[in-house]
């Protein structure tokens, strides 16, 4: 496989992670359906203002459509107690972090543990 049709796989999964159908998403967008299944089949390059476009209006994740490795999280992955839970994790020294990383990780654990 070619790496324009690695692009495009990847691109038609998070389009699918939407949600859209190759139609939704191109008139979204305000761009051709033929267009839309040129990127997805790997016949075009997605331009950069295309892939800025659905980076802002749906959140895909352009690192991983062109990389093929996942970097970030759908845009409202994270419910607010999450994104503050975050957020004040972000602020504390390194040393507290790996705390309560080792914390949760005892947690979880324990959770797989007593669902079995």
């Amino acid at each position: 496989m070619h790496l324009s049709e690695e692009i495009g796989t990847r691109l038609q999964e998070e389009r699918k992670r939407c949600a859209k159908t190759q139609n939704e998403l191109a008139e979204a967008l305000g761009i051709a359906k033929r267009t839309q299944a040129n990127y997805e089949s790997g016949a075009s390059d997605a331009t950069a203002a295309y892939l800025s476009k659905v980076a802002t209006q749906f959140g895909f994740d352009v690192p991983y459509i062109l990389t093929g490795v996942r970097t970030t999280l759908p845009l409202d992955s994270l419910t607010s107690v999450e994104d503050s839970l975050l957020k004040h994790f972000r602020t504390i020294p390194e040393d507290d972090q790996k705390a309560i990383w080792r914390i949760l990780r005892a947690m979880s654990d324990d959770a797989v543990r007593t669902k079995k």
